[in-house]
This record gives C-alpha cells, structure tokens and sequence, in this order.
C-alpha cells in the first residue's frame, strides 16, 4: 500500500488513542472512531483554510487558563444551531483530561453507526 493509503488510517489510530477510543476501519455505515460518548469523523486535508485556523488561535488568544477556546463557524442565512464548533485536539484533551480506553466487542463495533456502546 501507498503512503496515501495509510495516511488516512494512522490518523484514525492516532485520534483513536488521544480521546481514549478505537479505530472501527473502513466502512460507509459507520464512523472512524468511536469512544465513550464520542463519535468521531477524522478528515485528512494537505493544508487547512487559515480564516479556520486563524479563528481557533484568535479563541485561543482570548482564552484564560480556565476557558476552553472554541470558533463558532457558520454559513450567512443558515440556522446558529447548526454551526459548527472548531477547536484543537490538544485543548479538547486538556479540558477533558485523560479519556477511559473503551473496551469494545465486535458486536459493539457492528452496532457502533446504530446507537451508544453499552459501558
């Protein structure tokens, strides 16, 4: 396989680890990653847009030691409830410290696009 191939899926195990979940592997009805109360999408791009960038370090900027420092992204004219919050894995981790590694079935794992692993 191409770097390109695997890329994509070091990154699922990557993101896997850092919230305390596992990499479900390829498939359309499922998502990348689940963990306890998460389910996660992971996008690999070459670059990121820098007005996105720029929005979370401006949050970040702004942010007392207590705070967590999101961007708020939304389209002109659409509904505020369905933007989108944007922030750093690393502040995502630090705000909800170490997560607990799941222990999953396959069962789990097939069911994981259904509803919540049982805990």
């Amino acid at each position: 396989m191409g770097k390109q191939t695997t890329s994509w899926k070091r990154d699922e195990r990557r993101v896997a680890a850092a919230v305390g979940g596992q990499r479900l592997g390829p498939g359309t009805d499922r998502a990348d990653v689940r963990a306890q109360g998460l389910t996660v999408e992971v996008k690999r791009r070459s670059s990121l847009p820098k007005w996105l960038t720029g929005a979370v370090q401006q949050a970040r900027g702004y942010a007392s030691e207590y705070d967590l420092p999101i961007a708020v992204i939304h389209a002109a004219g659409e509904r505020i409830a369905n933007a989108l919050v944007v922030m750093r894995l690393a502040d995502f981790q630090d705000w909800h410290g170490a997560l607990p590694a799941g222990t999953f079935t396959d069962t789990d794992v097939e069911r994981a696009a259904v509803g919540p692993i049982p805990v």
